[in-house]
């Protein structure tokens, strides 16, 4: 991991394959870290892979009050700068497909692809500004090992992946390695996010979209809508897939994002 300050607080990174001139940001979802990643890292060997722990996530500084999903797309562009990277291809998850849009919102011209995943851009109603609300303060009263212990279920198809899989072990170590304060700010920040389902019509670069099957939070209905106001867009279903496709069915994900890239 390598370390490197922005706005005066440490942002940790992973700089794979620097030999590549061809360049993929890779954004986490929450509450993950950049090793959600490492399933994919082998077939994008012929990419520059940047792997960020997120603000709040992971190795890098967590102690916020709010940490808004403006400020996530902030830190990766100010992060691109210091490592002299002018354009990208981006690939989030979840909230990481959230700040990417955010991120091609605020600066175009720095993006060459999106891979969009398990996400919506949307804003909070009245009812899911509250329950988000709510869900940071079930947090910060137990914390993220009872957390995860509840609700760990919600992240990943356990119909098809055993409790006792490597992947479930990971799952739960990235979970219960978040902390706290992180999560907590993180999401208080999300509840604020701005509606950028307006902005996908803008989105004219080559563009991915892809959902999981059996997503606990992201019904494939709602993704496909995602895909079909992005112009020419490509969409994605993995099957039998929960939250997490890149982990749960990296075989079928990895050939998605291959195929993709090599058009």
């Amino acid at each position: 991991m390598k370390e490197i300050r922005i706005r005066g607080h440490r942002i940790f990174f992973k700089d794979l394959n620097q030999n590549q001139s061809e360049i993929i940001l890779l954004i986490h979802g929450h509450p993950f870290d950049n090793t959600m990643w490492k399933y994919q890292c082998e077939v994008l060997k012929d990419f520059r892979l940047i792997l960020p722990d997120l603000r709040g996530y992971g190795s890098s500084d967590y102690d916020f009050h709010k940490i808004f999903i403006e400020e996530q797309a902030l830190d990766l562009a100010i992060l691109l700068d210091e490592l002299k990277i002018e354009k990208v291809h981006l690939m989030g998850l979840s909230m990481g497909g959230q700040i990417i849009v955010e991120f091609h919102r605020l600066f175009p011209a720095r993006v060459n692809s999106m891979i969009i995943c398990a996400s919506l851009p949307n804003a909070e109603s009245e009812t899911s500004y509250r329950n988000r609300l709510e869900l940071a303060e079930l947090i910060e009263n137990i914390g993220m090992l009872e957390y995860t212990k509840n609700d760990i279920q919600k992240y990943i198809n356990l119909e098809k992946i055993d409790t006792d899989s490597a992947v479930y072990k990971h799952l739960f170590k990235m979970m219960t390695s978040t902390t706290k304060e992180g999560a907590v700010a993180s999401h208080k920040g999300r509840a604020e996010r701005r509606d950028n389902f307006r902005h996908l019509k803008n989105i004219t670069i080559p563009t991915l979209v892809i959902a999981g099957e059996k997503d606990y939070f992201f019904n494939v209905n709602d993704v496909e809508k995602v895909a079909n106001l992005i112009p020419n867009a490509h969409f994605k279903v993995i099957k039998d897939s929960g939250h997490l496709p890149n982990m749960e069915m990296p075989d079928e994900f990895n050939k998605a994002i291959i195929d993709f890239y090599c058009k």
